[in-house]
């Protein structure tokens, strides 16, 4: 004969008793367990999301922050890693067949960018200088060979002229804009032609420095041809 196994008070083993509810007075019902448990669960997945999500708020705080610190702001602090513009150009020249400007500028004047761009959708390559003044203000050197009206009208952001100079012989177009709204990095421009390159010049500098870069490249062609002009 099979023994039934050991009992208890000569009953059988103890079934587990249903959670008494405080506010009822009672056991709860299977309906009323299962509706807790998926409560529980719900708010508890809640939980977990409110988490998540700030921590992911966190993170992209920390990026925004990165980015502010380093990426170079227009009218702003600016990039401070110094490029030697000079031997970047000498290096880009055999890209194209025209020397590159590279102005020999005063004490104080550094470059965070230069590069060429070739193959480009309108066919102009140009060769770009980011220059920083000694007093943390921008100004961009371009060089459009064999450039047309259209990229020049691109350059200054198909602004019109607001009036004309001439520096070292050389006769430039103005663009003043320092008195729009958010002008940014083309507060000031100027434009000039010499035989097959157009140059540009845009950035947040004052008068004086734009017309120190100007002379110095004016001084660098004269150098190339004897004549600016």
């Amino acid at each position: 004969m099979t023994d039934p196994g050991p009992r208890e008070n000569g009953r059988g083993p103890r079934q587990k008793q249903p959670r008494i509810v405080a506010e009822l007075g009672r056991p709860e019902t299977p309906d009323e367990t299962a509706r807790r448990k998926a409560e529980n669960t719900r708010k508890h997945y809640a939980n977990q999301t409110a988490v998540n999500l700030t921590l992911s708020i966190v993170a992209s705080l920390a990026v925004v922050l990165f980015l502010v610190l380093v990426v170079v702001r227009p009218g702003g602090t600016v990039n401070r890693q110094e490029i030697d513009y000079r031997s970047v150009a000498q290096s880009a020249e055999s890209n194209v067949d025209v020397a590159l400007a590279a102005p020999v500028l005063p004490d104080g004047w550094t470059s965070n960018r230069a590069d060429i761009s070739t193959g480009t959708a309108d066919g102009v390559a140009t060769w770009y200088v980011g220059l920083i003044t000694p007093t943390e203000q921008f100004i961009a050197l371009e060089q459009g060979v064999d450039a047309n009206a259209t990229w020049v009208a691109n350059a200054v952001q198909a602004r019109p002229a607001t009036g004309a100079t001439t520096i070292a012989g050389l006769d430039w177009q103005v663009y003043d804009r320092r008195d729009g709204e958010s002008p940014g990095n083309y507060a000031y421009s100027m434009t000039t032609t010499v035989d097959r390159s157009s140059y540009v010049l845009h950035g947040t500098a004052d008068d004086v420095q734009f017309e120190q870069l100007a002379t110095a490249l004016a001084e660098q062609l004269a150098d190339q041809t004897g004549d600016p002009s």
